[in-house]
């Protein structure tokens, strides 16, 4: 890409949207199209029609789609089925019909089956179902992946590269305890329970799954270099995670120090744990020359100083 390159970040205000900006910006890239949602309905396809015929972006960062954590999913499937899908197909067809250079589209995790063999490579995609608890959204997200390699196989190409992060967490996160993920609603809950004074806090499951964590500042390292190498020859989909996962028990004891929290921890072994094992090769990723960057305690701490800078934010919106 060109320093004055154009490109357009769908989802610019969210957690890897806002780390793809800050990326940028800080490599030295200007001309980057952001609207936010009042400005833009992905789910319409006249409006995004008409956005990329007016800014002609030649590259996009589509980060913007409906997410939550089991709670969300559980409640809310045909809203995820429906927001995901019409985002996906309205960005794709106009990137695809105004001749984007390049477009990004993330996957998640949950695509690959809940039984799978550890780390999870890509060519096991597709060959079981997905945790149940999260199915809409991994269902969703199959047909995202699908569909750019749909566009690359029918046209010869290599413009649409769908990449598949593991739990990213960092600054601009979604920390509200019942529709974020698990460790950004943890930080939320701990730093609660410190407050208040609790002698406890009770969380879902058994604390045994295993998850695998990545900063968005690595995941929007990774998708600058992906964007300004030649990626024809690289098998796609991509892996993005970091090759180390942590149970959910030894996430919350890192969270509770470094929050400070020193009460106890009780588990509500009547919830769900959800998939017993998520963690990614990214072998094909490595080898292409992206590693991660950022440790996984000091990304911590980098996201928990962040949340309580903004937290009385955060609460009044929440």
């Amino acid at each position: 890409m060109e320093l004055t390159s154009s490109i357009y970040i769908a989802g610019h205000k969210g957690l890897i949207g806002s780390a793809m900006v800050r990326r940028l910006r800080q490599t030295g890239y200007g001309n980057l199209l952001l609207a936010h949602h009042a400005e833009l309905d992905l789910t319409k396809p006249d409006a995004v029609n008409g956005f990329f015929a007016r800014h002609q972006p030649e590259y996009v960062i589509l980060a913007a789609g409906r997410v939550g954590g089991i709670v969300e999913n559980q409640t809310f499937p045909a809203d995820f089925l429906n927001a995901n899908l019409a985002i996906q197909l309205n960005v794709l067809q106009a990137a695809h019909r105004f001749g984007v250079q390049k477009l990004i589209l993330f996957g998640s995790s949950c695509m690959y089956p809940r039984e799978c063999p550890q780390p999870m490579a890509e060519c096991m995609l597709l060959t079981g179902k997905p945790e149940p608890t999260s199915l809409a959204y991994a269902i969703s997200k199959l047909a995202g992946l699908q569909l750019c390699l749909a566009y690359n196989q029918q046209y010869g190409e290599a413009r649409f590269i769908p990449v598949i992060p593991n739990s990213a967490f960092g600054p601009n996160d979604n920390f509200d305890p019942t529709s974020g993920h698990v460790l950004s609603s943890l930080i939320r809950r701990f730093h609660e329970a410190k407050r208040t004074g609790a002698n406890s806090i009770t969380l879902w499951g058994t604390g045994a799954p295993r998850r695998e964590f990545i900063h968005a500042d690595d995941i929007a390292h990774a998708c600058l270099m992906l964007l300004n190498r030649d990626t024809s020859r690289l098998s796609l989909p991509v892996n993005l995670g970091t090759g180390q996962d942590y149970t959910i028990s030894e996430l919350a004891q890192r969270i509770a120090m470094v929050v400070g929290y020193e009460g106890e921890i009780v588990w509500d072994t009547n919830k769900p744990d959800g998939a017993p094992r998520k963690l990614l090769d990214s072998t094909r990723l490595h080898d292409f020359g992206w590693h991660p960057t950022i440790d996984f305690d000091s990304g911590l701490r980098n996201t928990y100083q962040w949340y309580v800078e903004h937290a009385a934010l955060l609460e009044a919106c929440l």
